[in-house]
């Protein structure tokens, strides 16, 4: 036990400060060879370093190698390889506008490492009910994980902060969880996503320095979802993801295909005269969170965030409590 604990603490220290450290450097380097992007939520031009996914990134990997030292296990590897093959997936977006196709696919991909290491329990854990056995269609439910986890992700980065803040609150919940069904080697494993996205948070926050961009919006869902596998708490996982997935779904039953933000001409929401954001008019815009939330009066970019960090806390608490419950039906 002594042992798992200087782990927590280390690889934590480390997680945290490699990101807090590094990413006003990235920020100056990003600046400096031109790599911003607009912030239209802004009245005034504002121009923000992109992409973070460079810090978000090497915080996750020194982590993660670090307590690969402490516990040589597949699981470890498994993450690491997948949350590295997301990122990669995101740096070819971030510098490319790639089709809505792209990263779903992609994603699945990157869910082969974990298929080949074995790195999973084809039982399916449900809170109260107990495990449900399903070795063939669990490969299915593994190829689509990534995908989900990474584009809900990629799909609520829309404003100041909200990406690393809501990752900040999923991952130290989904940690939680994972201690609470005393997989306590995973939880430890958990800890470097909850610390990375706290680091990045501030600089992400309103107002933003830098954006994660698609590699640091699908390396955070990469991870997630990687762990969510490994640890065998996937059905807790997206209940805690549910803000996330209920905007992923919003929007694509609304447009009624995959396809990128960028390609979408009429936009979910709008700006008043002071540019706070009020929900659009426009008939074929995409339905999102942001546009229901928005649904009763403009609001600021900052409490749009807020609201979202509500919904998220409140989605954390539901998926805790699944774990207790999962804890007495196991």
């Amino acid at each position: 036990m002594t042992q798992e604990i200087i782990s927590a603490i280390i690889v934590s220290v480390i997680a945290f400060f490699t990101v807090y450290v590094s990413t006003p450097f990235l920020i100056k380097g990003l600046e400096k060879r031109n790599f911003t992007v607009k912030d239209y939520n802004k009245k005034e031009t504002t121009m923000v370093a992109r992409p973070g996914g460079i810090s978000i990134i090497a915080g996750i990997l020194t982590s993660e190698f670090v307590l690969y030292g402490f516990f040589q296990i597949n699981e470890i590897l498994v993450v690491i390889i997948t949350t590295f093959l997301a990122f990669i997936i995101g740096i070819i977006d971030d510098r490319k506008v790639m089709s809505g196709w792209f990263k779903p696919i992609a994603l699945g991909a990157a869910t082969i490492p974990i298929i080949l290491f074995g790195a999973y329990d084809s039982n399916l854990a449900f809170p109260l009910f107990g495990e449900v056995t399903i070795p063939a269609l669990y490969l299915g439910i593994i190829v689509v994980m990534i995908p989900i986890t990474g584009n809900t992700i990629n799909s609520i980065d829309v404003l100041n902060g909200v990406a690393s803040g809501f990752m900040t609150i999923a991952g130290f919940a989904l940690t939680t969880c994972l201690f609470i069904i005393q997989n306590y080697e995973i939880a430890i494993v958990s800890l470097p996503l909850g610390f990375v996205a706290l680091a990045f948070y501030k600089y992400h926050k309103f107002p933003s320095k830098i954006f994660p961009g698609d590699s640091g919006a699908l390396t955070f869902g990469g991870m997630y979802g990687a762990l969510a596998i490994v640890g065998g708490v996937e059905i807790i996982a997206a209940i805690i993801l549910l803000p996330a997935v209920i905007n992923s779904f919003l929007f694509l039953s609304s447009m009624k295909r995959i396809v990128e933000h960028r390609e979408i001409k009429a936009k979910p929401v709008e700006h008043t005269e002071d540019f706070n954001l009020k929900a659009t008019t426009e008939k074929f815009a995409p339905v999102t969170l942001v546009r229901l939330i928005l649904a009763g009066g403009p609001l600021s970019e900052k409490q749009v965030a807020h609201t979202i960090f509500k919904l998220t806390i409140f989605s954390s608490i539901l998926g805790i409590i699944s774990a207790f419950m999962m804890g007495v039906s196991l």
